[in-house]
């Protein structure tokens, strides 16, 4: 892959940022009271936050990858 040195060093740092950021706010929201109801079971509230990290940490880690590939 031929990308620009500085455009691969975006990427990786682009997705490193997703890896570092995503963990924390979803830490917040599962302590959220919003995120469980009174039997404790998860809420619709905690499903979509949980797929929303799931899907921005995957992207962020083939962010990542791809800066790397190119820089490689």
């Amino acid at each position: 892959m031929q990308l620009p040195v500085l455009l691969s060093v975006v990427l990786i740092i682009s997705g490193v940022w997703s890896l570092a950021v995503w963990p924390q706010f979803l830490r917040r929201v599962m302590k959220d009271p919003r995120a469980r109801d009174e039997a404790g079971k998860a809420t619709k509230f905690l499903t979509v936050h949980v797929v929303l990290v799931t899907v921005s940490m995957v992207l962020g880690a083939a962010t990542a990858a791809i800066g790397i590939a190119a820089l490689v």
